[in-house]
């Protein structure tokens, strides 16, 4: 359920194209199923770990998948919002890594860089690219790392990340963006400014947002029209293999049936850069 709500103050029309809208205020009620679906997550632990006490040592699976895996938290949030999404791909075999953000509140430019570096260290230790899984704006900030630096990236996942419209939020995240301008304003350091939602740097990371991606960085766009947080249908890039699930925009980073989506994703990413390494071999 969208409305046609005016764009927040704070935010420059280039964000809210149109054809998209700010959720309606009621729809944050949707979000109320994150309880039902961390429920869910808590039931796939113990049947995972009742099948897992039941097969012998020597069965159970210890393999790696290929390419590490980065993990970026969305607007607000730090890395203990994804830890359970780690929890359950470490399970899987896959290699995780935080993005050492305890609260992604600061510029969007600022944050590029810092997951930039990050990925570059991974890639140096790993030799090998980086997968990224991101939440929200951890998914936009996702797509224009590997806009940029496709050398270090092999596949990208973004979960509810609106990236055709990035305005096109919920009220509450326009009343917490006004704010922290507003902090930035007056002094307090290290905070979104208005330069990040309305300026040079709002138009930067919006236009990377939407440059294509080289044909080797896999991208998958996971959506749910229940989203009560931001427009679904700004979460569905055309360049994306786009997934429709059914969660509310915080239960996609731990509702397994994402979980499930996420993972299928990182593997089919995974076995292609395998058979892209044996086939250098074997040049």
């Amino acid at each position: 359920m969208t409305q046609a709500t005016p764009r927040p103050a704070a935010v420059a029309s280039f964000l809210l194209p149109h054809g998209f809208a700010c959720p309606h205020p009621a729809s944050v009620l949707r979000e109320a199923s994150a309880v039902v679906e961390m429920g869910r997550f808590v039931h796939r632990v113990a049947g995972d770990r009742r099948t897992r006490r039941a097969t012998p040592y020597a069965a159970r699976e210890g393999s790696r998948h290929g390419d590490p895996v980065l993990l970026v938290p969305g607007f607000l949030a730090g890395d203990g919002t994804l830890a359970l999404m780690a929890r359950s791909l470490r399970a899987q075999g896959f290699r995780t890594y935080r993005s050492h953000i305890h609260a992604n509140i600061g510029c969007t430019l600022s944050a590029a860089a810092q997951l930039e570096a990050r990925l570059e260290t991974i890639a140096l230790r790993r030799e090998s690219r980086v997968q990224i899984v991101g939440h929200s704006l951890g998914g936009m900030l996702a797509r224009g790392i590997a806009v940029r630096r496709p050398d270090l990236v092999s596949n990208i996942v973004t979960l509810g990340s609106p990236m055709l419209a990035p305005g096109a939020h919920h009220a509450s995240l326009s009343a917490s963006l006004e704010l922290l301008v507003r902090l930035s304003r007056a002094g307090v350091p290290g905070l979104m400014a208005e330069d990040c939602v309305a300026g040079a740097c709002a138009r930067r990371s919006f236009d990377e947002s939407r440059t294509a991606l080289p044909a080797d960085v896999g991208f998958t766009a996971v959506y749910s029209r229940r989203d009560g947080i931001v427009d679904w249908r700004a979460c569905i890039d055309p360049l994306a293999h786009a997934v429709e699930v059914t969660a509310s925009h915080l239960g996609m980073a731990w509702d397994p049936r994402v979980l499930d989506v996420v993972s299928g994703s990182l593997l089919r990413a995974a076995d292609a850069s395998a058979v892209e390494v044996d086939r250098g071999k074997s040049a």
